[in-house]
């Protein structure tokens, strides 16, 4: 029998894009924590018309304000609050009831922090313990390795050599979708898919999907 961990696993390996991540994977890693939320945010997406939203959020993210934050910019490794502040210190920092025993872990891509999974909850619940901080690093491992293989879902492809419409085949290509899958998405045919990436295949002197994505990408 599989174990949820490993069903954890499983999800982030076959997650399409970050809205996946969103949506499926992080209210997954929530219930296994037995959290009282739980989200996946990427940096570079943390972007709202909200002003006082953007203000809570600097906050949150400070190194300066939030210990948490440091020790993710400093450590690349998953924290609790109990890690590096007493309750008094914390309740200070952040007095909402509902993000009383927080715990987040990192996203790394390339040395850098892109992101961070985060869980928390509720005053009367028992807090984070090391158990959950060694099951959090295993997560945020195969999240990490997610984001490297998927970074370039987040890169438009560009090519001069390559038509509007086969630079849109590429975008799905990279996005891991199949022949069918695209063919259903541009409302074209399967063959007409493969016709074109044969085509396309020829322009840029590849001989597989990878190779071709890895090209465009390296364009940028």
């Amino acid at each position: 029998m599989t174990s949820p961990l490993k069903l954890i696993f499983e999800s982030i390996n076959q997650s399409q894009d970050r809205h996946n991540l969103r949506s499926q994977v992080a209210p997954k890693i929530g219930e296994y924590f037995a959290a009282t939320r739980s989200a996946i945010f990427f940096f570079d997406q943390l972007h709202s018309g909200n002003r006082d939203f953007q203000k809570i959020l600097n906050v949150a993210l400070s190194v300066e304000h939030n210990p948490i934050a440091r020790y993710l910019v400093e450590r690349h490794s998953p924290v609790h609050e109990g890690l590096v502040v007493t309750p008094k210190v914390w309740s200070l920092i952040c007095p909402r009831p509902d993000h009383w025993h927080v715990m987040a872990g990192p996203i790394v891509n390339s040395g850098q922090l892109v992101a961070v999974v985060g869980c928390t909850r509720e005053k009367s619940m028992t807090s984070f313990d090391m158990q959950n901080l060694v099951d959090l690093s295993a997560i945020c491992l195969h999240l990490s390795a997610w984001s490297a293989t998927n970074s370039l879902q987040c890169q438009p492809l560009r090519s001069d050599r390559l038509t509007p419409r086969e630079l849109q085949i590429a975008e799905l290509v990279a996005r891991g979708h199949t022949n069918v899958e695209i063919g259903n998405e541009l409302w074209i045919t399967e063959n007409s898919v493969k016709q074109a990436l044969k085509r396309m295949f020829r322009k840029l002197e590849v001989s597989s999907r990878a190779e071709m994505v890895g090209q465009l990408s390296a364009k940028q």
